[in-house]
């Protein structure tokens, strides 16, 4: 980066502090300025042990917060690895990683415990991170700093042009991140989405402050930072685009079979399940149940592109879930554990209805008030859950308790309190 980049960073970072709430994500009037190289150029892959040591050791010996950021191939590869891994840090410079040529990090995760990590939408990256060995003891979210503050947007690009008035080119976002060797133009794209994070990170911490949220944000972070890994969903199969179509549960066992002999293919050939069948495909054979291979081959998704062995394979998942007996049919629908659908409430409960008409009205004009999106001021399933099943006594104490069992942090609880008790005692 130039000097007069420098300077125009340095300016943007000064006249953050003074931007109002209402007017977040707009403080930079100058024409926003390309930024086209990392400031010490595009570093070398990562690719051996040894050249691992020696990044290991400079970011142990850096100072201050490590941004950190990664690369995965979603759409061309099964699951959601790490493919390339970015790192920056004050002393260290910037850091490419391959995660396949070096897949435990665990060593440069150790050197790198108690010092805060800079992501942008650190729930979409921590997966992958875990995988190899790097999870963080504390974080910084610039994503979620940016709700918190009231940004209208808040992608990196739009983050870093807005706070401190540089234009990151986004080009290379949706690329094969398995590719290899990696394109130039890609490694620099890569090396710029760590060049400014920790500078938009020390921007939103002022304005976080200056409204007055900023513990509010820390609190929301350590929650990222402690919160375990995902759970298994159960029935994946579900999500299967297209299922409101399906409504008879011969048709639903034609989804799952369908799924779980695409995802076995996927997952051995070790590429994205949309490439091996389309969603739309699934969807079509269980509306049809084809009695056949060249019945199938009529429909949309397996045309003459298909060979006769993978119509087969297909025909034969269909196969299975016709021969099932009915007790091992798939139900409908799955197992609510929570309340029941809110368009189904007036007709259950029409006083609890009445209570969530009146909680989401009083929490929305508390988020508008707060400059920040209702879903980050408290949880909707918290509010339904509330709203369904109120304490006995209503009062500041049980409904408190009743947000902090849910999983609301204490600034929450004391936002959303006050107005919750007023609107479940209406």
């Amino acid at each position: 980066m130039t000097d007069a980049q420098d300077t125009a960073a340095d300016s943007s970072l000064r006249t953050t502090g003074g931007t109002p709430p209402d007017d977040a994500g707009s403080s930079v009037t100058e024409a926003p300025i390309p930024l086209l190289e990392p400031r010490e150029g595009i570093p070398p892959v990562v690719v051996d042990e040894a050249a691992l040591a020696r990044v290991i050791a400079a970011f142990a010996a850096g100072s201050g917060p490590v941004a950190v950021d990664a690369e995965r191939a979603s759409g061309y590869r099964y699951g959601q690895r790490a493919y390339l891994l970015q790192l920056r840090r004050a002393g260290a410079g910037t850091a490419l990683i391959d995660p396949v040529a070096c897949p435990d990090l665990s060593g440069l995760g150790e050197a790198l415990a108690g010092v805060e990590w800079v992501l942008h939408a650190a729930t979409q990256d921590l997966p992958c991170l875990r995988e190899i060995g790097m999870t963080p003891s504390s974080l910084f979210d610039t994503e979620l700093a940016g709700r918190l503050a009231g940004f209208p947007r808040v992608g990196l690009g739009a983050m870093v042009e807005g706070v401190l008035g540089f234009v990151l080119e986004k080009g290379h976002s949706a690329v094969d991140w398995s590719t290899r060797p990696l394109p130039e133009p890609w490694l620099r794209y890569a090396a710029l989405d760590v060049e400014l994070l920790v500078d938009l990170r020390d921007a939103l911490e002022k304005e976080l402050d200056r409204q007055g949220k900023l513990e509010w944000a820390r609190q929301e972070f350590d929650a990222i930072a402690a919160a375990p890994p995902a759970e298994p969903r159960k029935d994946p199969w579900r999500r299967t685009s297209g299922m409101h179509k399906v409504r008879r549960r011969r048709q639903l066992a034609v989804v799952r079979e369908l799924w779980e002999t695409r995802d076995r293919i996927a997952q051995k050939r070790d590429v994205s399940p949309g490439k091996v069948l389309s969603d739309a495909a699934i969807v079509e054979a269980a509306l049809s149940l084809p009695a056949n291979a060249y019945a199938l081959a009529g429909l949309n998704g397996y045309g003459h592109r298909m060979g006769r062995r993978q119509l087969e394979q297909w025909q034969a998942a269909v196969d299975r879930a016709k021969a099932l007996p009915d007790a091992a049919l798939p139900q409908p629908g799955q197992p609510v554990t929570g309340p029941p659908p809110p368009r189904a409430w007036a007709d259950k409960d029409p006083a609890a209805a009445a209570r969530l008409s009146g909680a989401r009205a009083a929490v929305s004009a508390l988020a508008e008030r707060l400059t920040m999106p209702q879903e980050n001021l408290i949880a909707p399933d918290t509010v339904r859950r509330i709203c369904w099943e109120p304490p006995h006594v209503v009062d500041a104490e049980t409904v408190g308790a009743a947000l902090a069992g849910y999983g609301a942090r204490p600034w929450q609880v004391e936002q959303v309190t006050p107005v919750l008790v007023a609107a479940l005692s209406a």
